[in-house]
């Protein structure tokens, strides 16, 4: 289904990043990759629900997916302070978006119990709002010149573009279409938060 490839793709993609976030020495990466956030192990769940217990050995990253990878360790090697582009996008994203995206694969899929919908369930967040209250003050604690911090605007916008791309590889699904409305609506919501 165009879900599980969609699942397919975000194991990689947080699989780079948080590999990444792991290896930097970035003070400011390190201040908001608060674990309550990271994704890579409710993935993993989804992923031997869509692909069974042997998945490892039989996934592969499309095009689009193996580019945002290719992104993310480049950023990562080259201005680790980027990456913080790619948490705003991916975990502030996820963090609003994933119920509504979680929701509407249940519905759409019949997925008994919300199976296969892991990554969208942020368990350890009671609140939603509070947790990213928390988020955006640390943000804007951070010691960043403006010169980083269009940079990291950039890079968020670079983000928006990668994850439409891996909506584009999925040929115009409804999950599509509703990611791309998603996107659109954090991008108005969320870009004037990191000037």
């Amino acid at each position: 289904t165009s879900f599980s490839k969609l699942v397919t793709s975000l194991y990689f993609v947080y699989q780079a990043m948080e590999e990444e976030f792991d290896v930097t020495d970035d003070k400011n990466v390190k201040e908001l990759d608060f674990a309550e956030l990271r994704r890579l192990s409710t993935l993993e769940e989804d992923m031997a629900y869509f692909h069974g217990p042997n998945w490892r050995e039989s996934i592969r990253a499309s095009p689009a997916t193996q580019r945002y990878c290719e992104r993310i360790r480049k950023v990562g090697s080259t201005n680790p302070t980027l990456l913080l582009g790619h948490q705003y996008s991916r975990y502030v994203g996820d963090l609003f978006g994933g119920q509504m995206m979680g929701g509407m694969a249940v519905k759409s899929l019949d997925l008994q119990g919300g199976a296969g919908t892991s990554f969208y369930s942020f368990k350890d967040i009671d609140d939603t709002k509070g947790f990213t209250d928390t988020w955006y003050s640390t943000l804007n604690k951070l010691e960043l010149s403006e010169a980083e911090k269009q940079a990291i605007v950039d890079e968020a916008n670079v983000v928006f573009r990668l994850n439409i791309d891996l909506f584009e590889e999925l040929d115009g699904s409804p999950v599509s279409a509703a990611w791309n409305l998603l996107i659109s609506s954090l991008k108005e919501r969320f870009s004037p938060a990191m000037s």
